[in-house]
């Protein structure tokens, strides 16, 4: 009983967001620079999946103590329909941040001092994302620092955590002073390469926001879509996904991914279906999925494409 209300409490059924940056980045390294660090792939998926946990609490959390609508708290959410003490979900976020972060520490000890900047920001911008008298998640910046925070920076730590030690990006110390360096193409082909998840994760928030856009004005929350207006957040919600396409395409004319990396245009057809559906009808119990299968169709496909690069390359 109390695993499913943990869960609930976690959303874990929303985990993919993360889920999927860490695979691709993994089979890109894989393909990219063909060399994977699996011991460190496994400490940080942990810590990963841990963290994002903690994060998603701390949103439910402020969300049931900044609720203006006493119906919102007590039938919507899981803190007030379960009968969940604020203190004991104060206890369980701190216990998953504070193992995460051990696991985040030692990470750097296997790699470099450079990645603790890098995790450290993810860290902030994960916590304050709704934790907070101003969270990120009640700016117009949400879809801006979930898709960059988890589309590029999981992704982007991915790659690092298994070619640290290859010149991609380092920091040394000599004589008092420091020094950054690291290689220019590979650091914007990993760029290009995180689009994709920063496009269809930045939509996920977008569809929410959408789809919330009355209750949260309702509960004092102003989000993108309540700036630009809800016509134009539809029209961002289609601009970010079909762009994930020609990201996908002008990767494989570059050079970036292997021609096999076209298995996601067989996609197309219904990913259009689902973006017609959610331009019709903006609402969450009915086509707020929309995005989450977009997100899982299409970068479902992406590791297909890269599985099928590297078994084409030999």
């Amino acid at each position: 009983m109390f695993m499913s209300i943990f869960f609930e409490l976690v959303e874990i059924r929303t985990k993919l967001a993360s889920v999927f940056p860490y695979f691709i980045g993994l089979l890109f390294s894989l393909y990219y620079f063909g060399q994977v660090n699996w011991f460190n792939m496994c400490l940080f998926f942990i810590g990963m999946f841990v963290f994002d946990m903690a994060t998603t609490a701390i949103n439910n959390l402020m969300d049931y103590l900044k609720a203006k609508d006493d119906s919102y708290q007590q039938s919507t959410n899981i803190i007030g329909k379960a009968g969940l003490g604020v203190s004991k979900v104060r206890n369980m976020i701190i216990a998953m941040i504070t193992f995460s972060s051990i696991i985040g520490l030692w990470l750097v000890v296997r790699t470099s001092l450079l990645l603790l900047p890098m995790g450290g920001l993810c860290f902030l911008i994960g916590i304050f994302y709704t934790f907070g008298p101003v969270p990120l998640s009640r700016m117009p910046l949400g879809e801006l620092f979930s898709g960059v925070t988890m589309g590029f920076g999981i992704f982007f730590i991915t790659l690092y955590l298994n070619i640290y030690d290859t010149g991609f990006l380092s920091l040394n110390f000599a004589n008092g002073q420091f020094m950054l360096s690291g290689n220019i193409k590979e650091l914007i082909v990993s760029v290009w390469a995180s689009i994709p998840m920063m496009f269809t994760i930045a939509n996920i928030m977008l569809a929410n926001n959408l789809c919330d856009l009355d209750q949260d004005i309702l509960n004092h929350r102003y989000t993108l879509p309540f700036y630009i207006g809800r016509k134009q957040g539809v029209y961002l919600f289609d601009l970010l996904m079909y762009g994930c396409y020609i990201v996908i395409i002008l990767g494989v004319l570059v050079g970036i991914y292997h021609w096999s990396m076209l298995v996601v245009l067989l996609t197309f057809p219904i990913i259009k279906k689902n973006v017609s559906l959610f331009n019709q009808n903006q609402e969450k119990a009915t086509t707020f999925s929309v995005a989450i299968k977009n997100l899982v169709l299409f970068n479902g496909s992406q590791m297909i494409g890269l599985l099928l690069g590297l078994l084409l390359r030999k």
